[in-house]
């Protein structure tokens, strides 16, 4: 059957189509496999197979991380790793997150030399990650410590009996489903709160007292929920030397005879994408990449932020009072 102009010109169009993603197609997998060549034996420069420092890095809102706490496991197996800087720009988080980091690092303590520095800010469950090492290391203007644990409610009572509403709650005992937005709390689940408070507390004095070799009560002295400079932070003793990642590598030198010459090399936790066959891992890279662009602009124009991080449970984290706190005494995280 004769082929039509048309029908000529079509098929034409469609094979230079084909021909072109087949070309794209070969030049991603040559790339690719290059690239996985190329890091395998080692060409793409320093690798974590050879010799190297690892950096931690510990940033934003602190939480139970599971992927974070097997990879500071892996950092401890490597017979690579000869020296661990912990990088920290954090201003807490929750009680529970910041001990499971705490217990992490000192396990990795125990079997590589250590060093913190913090960065900008190092503060309640910032700080707990720093006392880990062995030497703490902070700039003139770091913001750190914040030593101390707080839970915070609301109260709507007020408004619910402008707009009269009731809100009634059958609960086994009277502590049950205290505190809550409905009721005034009693003193009775005020004690109790503070009890837990004072509880978490105790223990948050009791490992910086341990770790900064200094006395339970003078640590209590400067656990008042402040925060202190870089340079205040030394003089009371929660910081041992100012300096930035270059003095780090040199107190790994000489007080634990780890080569300066080092690479210092990012440890990053594994991501979903890590655990997919290669082919996939291929095909979402890929994808990323064409879509990257497009996405980078359009968070910028619509000012999309990344969701937030949901906190369980008691709460070490640093944050700047409001007006209505300054004239409260205890601090921001009491």
């Amino acid at each position: 059957m004769p082929l039509d102009a048309d029908q000529i010109v079509d098929r034409r169009r469609l094979r230079r189509k084909v021909s072109f993603w087949r070309v794209v197609a070969f030049l991603v997998i040559a790339v690719a496999l290059i690239g996985a060549v190329i890091g395998f034996a080692g060409l793409g420069g320093p690798g974590k197979r050879s010799a190297h420092i690892a950096r931690i890095d510990v940033t934003g809102i602190i939480a139970s991380d599971r992927k974070r706490d097997e990879m500071i496991e892996k950092i401890a197996e490597s017979d690579a790793v000869k020296g661990v800087i912990v990088s920290i720009n954090s201003p807490g988080g929750s009680t529970t997150g910041g001990e499971a980091l705490y217990t992490a690092l000192r396990k990795l303590a125990e079997k590589k030399p250590m060093v913190t520095q913090i960065g900008t800010l190092g503060a309640s469950a910032g700080y707990m990650a720093a006392v880990a090492s062995d030497h703490i290391i902070a700039r003139h203007s770091t913001l750190a410590g914040s030593i101390g644990v707080y839970i915070q409610y609301g109260n709507i009572k007020g408004l619910l009996d402008t707009l009269g509403i009731e809100v009634d709650v059958v609960k086994s005992g009277p502590l049950k489903a205290q505190p809550n937005f409905f009721s005034r709390t009693p003193e009775d689940a005020v004690a109790n709160l503070q009890a837990v408070i004072d509880d978490s507390y105790d223990w948050f004095v009791e490992i910086v007292a341990e770790r900064r070799k200094m006395d339970a009560a003078e640590v209590r002295k400067v656990a008042t929920g402040g925060i202190y400079s870089g340079m205040r932070a030394q003089k009371l003793g929660l910081v041992d030397a100012l300096g930035g990642e270059e003095e780090a590598v040199n107190w790994l030198e000489t007080e634990r005879g780890v080569p300066a010459d080092l690479p210092v090399l990012t440890w990053r936790k594994p991501s979903e994408l890590d655990e997919l066959p290669f082919a996939s891992r291929l095909a979402a890279a890929f994808g990323q990449g064409l879509s990257s662009g497009l996405l980078a602009n359009l968070e910028t124009v619509k000012g999309l932020v990344p969701p937030g991080v949901s906190l369980d449970g008691l709460v070490s984290v640093w944050h700047a009072p409001e007006a209505s706190d300054k004239n409260e005494t205890t601090g921001a995280d009491r």
